[in-house]
Order: C-alpha cells, then structure tokens, then sequence
C-alpha cells in the first residue's frame, strides 16, 4: 500500500540550487521534504564547481612557479597529482559522502528521502511506495546529466565523464578531451600542466565556440604553447580500443589515440521519467519551461539546469531566491538573462557577459566595438611573463551604453564584475569613460579600452593586439 504524507514544499532534486531553497524554506518555519537519489549539494561541491577549481588552482601554481625563471630568479618545479587526489577527496567529505549537508538539511527539520521521484498530479509525488502531497507546492530541481555523443563504439570503450576525471588518481599518460568547450578546455590544462600528453578535439570549427573568436584564438595559442593539440573542426566517425589505447577515428580519416578519453561535450536534461504529463506539464520538450517567477504551472516551480536557462550555479541560486521569494510572498525581480555573467577558468581566465559582436549585430543594434590588449595595458606590462590577454568591450552606439563584453586575462572572472554590472545596469560609456580607475589593475584596462574607444568609429583595436595575430 502507499504511504501518504503531507508537507508544505516538496522538492525533487537537493543540488545547488535546490538544497538552498530547501534551506530557505526551512529557515521560515515551512515543511520540507527533499527528494534526491544522489549526493545533496548536486554537482557543484562533488564534482565539479569546487573540485575542478582546487585542480585548476593547483596546476595555476605549477604554471606561475615554472614563470619565476627570467623575472625573480631559478626554479624547479616537480608536478604530483596526489597532492590534487586528496585535497579533492577531502573536500568531498572522505570520498564522496554528504552527510555534512544531509546534517544540515536535516537539523534545521527537512525530510530526506532517498529515491527518484515522479509527479503524479500537480502537488503530488511518488517515490518508491511512498506519496508526498504539497499543500503549497512541487519544485522540479532534478538537474543535469553527462551528454554523451552517440559515436559508434563510444560505449563499448571505457570512456571517462568529468566524475572519473575529477577522481583520477593517478593520472594517464594519455588523454583525448572530447569536446573543446569551457570544461574540456579547463581539465585539459589541468593535466597537461601534471605531464599528461593531451589532445582536444572538438567537432565545431573552434574552442570554445560559445565565447568571441578572438577569445578563443587566444586560448587556443596559449593550450598550444603549452603542449596541447587541438584538433578543431574534427567530427569522430568512431571509437575503439586498440591495443590499451583508445582511438577515436575522425571523418577523412584522420584517427587519433591515447590511454584514456575524457567526454566533456556537455549536459543533457531528461524530462521522461518526472511525470509531468499528470501535472498539467509538457513532457515531450527539451526543459521544463518557466515564467519569470520560475512557474511552471499552478504550484509547481522549477530551477537549475531542467530550466535550460543560463545552466551555471550562480544562476540556480538565484532562481532559488526568487522561488523562495515567490512562496513566502516576499517578492524578488526576475534575473536578467542578458547580463548572465559565466567565466571558463583556464589561465587566462576568460569572462564573458551579455551579447558578443555577432550577436548584437543579428538583434540589429548600431555596434561599436573596443579590443584592447590585455599585455600593453599597464598592469599586463608589468607582469613580464608572456601573458596573453584581452578585453573586448561591445557598444550600443544608438544608447551609447555596453551591451556586452570579454575578458581574457588573469583573474578576467573578477575584471568582469565591473563589467557585469555595466550592463545589468544599462551604464552609460560616457559614465564608465568617467570613473576613476585603480591604478595599475587588471580592472584598469577597461579605462584604457574605453580611452581609445571614439564613437562611431565601428571597430577601435589597439594595435598592439592587432599585430599579435589573433584578428582575423
């Protein structure tokens, strides 16, 4: 027989986003029940946000110490992944165990269950035998999988997802990154930085093809000087072992092998086991669509990546403040997609906000662009370390205000907060040309770009840049 019980909120899915607004929830005295198969925290704190960062640090020290030679004396530097194996596993709780953030969901009153659950009316859910009834609502927050390519063979090969990658221990010889976009590029520095010998291969005509080319060019000449091959443009016919390698063979004929291969081609939703048909809910689409109060219908709301909308935890959190606002009526203002910050941690980092070049000209705005050269503004030049770098500043001639930009630089995540709220706030060039910038920062580029930045004049490039090579 099924067991009913009833709450208040029942959220399926205790990731980021979700176990926040669990916790919100909580903190003002509702009835929670949290539905989740996994680990609660999600991804983020396990697998990816966090531990890839501790990786990505540590191979950033590497690269930073091996830069000492020719600027402040002699080094040599010995990489040792175990080092990186451990801290992760620490940080994940002594292999991959949530109890920390079950004792907290549950030590402020949540209910956990452990299981997959399905809606079965528009405030009912099912998990095993058990029924939840909502007398408030059901928030869908069932996040994301691996998506997986269907190349012929791929599954007969011991192919690795980002988990495997982030619990390697140790590291192959070999490495064959399969997707060329911000965590392909990311864990494909990591380790050639511990001696892997990596391969990136990406079937678009460049890496991160999400990002302003220029932006990629740049990234790709760094992975390239430190060793990496990129082969862009290249469609995998099929994969196979060979021997203790795995090859992957590229349409014409080209085939490339190493001991192990990385799938990092993106994220996929799967909406067929929730139910949503007897909520009222489509469930033949690709997400679960919302309002700008994250409805989805008559007390069910929705968050993180089952949305599709801006697939990044800083976005979660904020859906989960504005459902939470939306249940204790507090009210929240929507986000603003078009100012949705995101940054690929490679070195440089690259940060990225609002309409690149191309797609400002296809919503057919007046643009006017800025590309300054990160290493011949002021604090690129006292750096002396053949860093590479730019920002790329994208301007609504008509409004006279940002409507985009890209930094690729040291730290570009933390140049891009001026930047993000620029365009948040509609800020006017004249006002942005106005302000006094630190000076030497990294931030006090964007002063320099907006310097030699004329209105009306189309394209404004420093030329410093333009002879690096990486303007078409």
């Amino acid at each position: 027989m099924m067991m009913t019980e009833e709450l208040d909120v029942v959220i399926m899915g205790l990731g980021t986003g979700g176990e926040d607004l669990a916790l919100q929830l909580l903190d003002a005295g509702l009835e929670v029940a949290g539905i989740e198969p996994q680990l609660v925290g999600g991804e983020c704190p396990y697998w990816a946000c966090i531990p890839s960062k501790m990786a990505i640090r540590a191979a950033n020290l590497l690269a930073e110490a091996r830069r000492v030679n020719g600027v402040a004396g002699r080094a040599q530097v010995t990489a040792d992944w175990s080092h990186v194996a451990k801290r992760i596993r620490d940080e994940a709780t002594a292999d991959w165990d949530d109890s920390v953030a079950v004792a907290r969901f549950q030590g402020k009153g949540g209910r956990l269950v452990r299981g997959w659950g399905r809606l079965t009316g528009p405030r009912s859910v099912a998990v095993g035998d058990q029924t939840f009834e909502a007398r408030i609502g059901v928030v869908i927050a069932t996040g994301s999988k691996p998506a997986i390519p269907p190349v012929p063979g791929l599954a007969d090969v011991p192919y690795w997802t980002t988990h495997d990658a982030i619990a390697a221990d140790p590291l192959p010889a070999s490495l064959i990154v399969l997707g060329g976009g911000a965590v392909g590029c990311e864990l494909g520095q990591v380790f050639a930085r511990f001696g892997v010998e990596v391969t990136i291969v990406e079937g678009r005509d460049r890496i991160l093809p999400l990002e302003e080319p220029e932006a990629s060019l740049l990234i790709g000449s760094v992975l390239e000087s430190e060793g990496i091959e990129i082969r862009s443009g290249a469609r995998v016919k099929s994969a196979a072992l060979r021997d203790d390698d795995i090859e992957l063979e590229m349409e014409g004929g080209a085939s490339v092998s190493a001991k192990r291969v990385v799938v990092a081609t993106g994220r996929t939703v799967d909406l067929s086991e929730l139910g949503l048909d007897s909520a009222g809910l489509d469930g033949n689409g690709r997400f679960v669509d919302v309002d700008d109060r994250m409805r989805a219908g008559e007390g069910i709301w929705a968050l993180g990546d089952v949305t599709g909308k801006a697939m990044f935890t800083h976005a979660a959190y904020h859906q989960s403040a504005i459902i939470a606002g939306d249940i204790l009526g507090l009210g929240t203002r929507p986000i603003t997609y078009d100012a949705m910050p995101r940054v690929t941690f490679t070195d440089p980092e690259v940060g990225s906000v609002g309409l690149g070049e191309a797609q400002a000209r296809e919503r057919g705005l007046d643009v006017a662009v800025a590309v300054k050269n990160v290493p011949s503004t002021f604090r690129g030049w006292l750096h002396d370390t053949g860093m590479q770098g730019l920002i790329k500043l994208v301007i609504d001639t008509a409004s006279d205000t940002l409507v985009g930009a890209t930094v690729v630089a040291p730290n570009g995540g933390e140049v891009l907060g001026l930047l993000s709220l620029a365009v948040h706030q509609h800020t006017s060039i004249e006002a942005l040309r106005n302000m006094t910038y630190a000076f030497p920062t990294f931030h006090g580029g964007i002063g320099e770009a907006l310097g030699a930045y004329a209105r009306g004049t189309g394209k404004v490039i420093d030329p410093a840049y333009e002879m690096s090579g990486h303007l078409d």
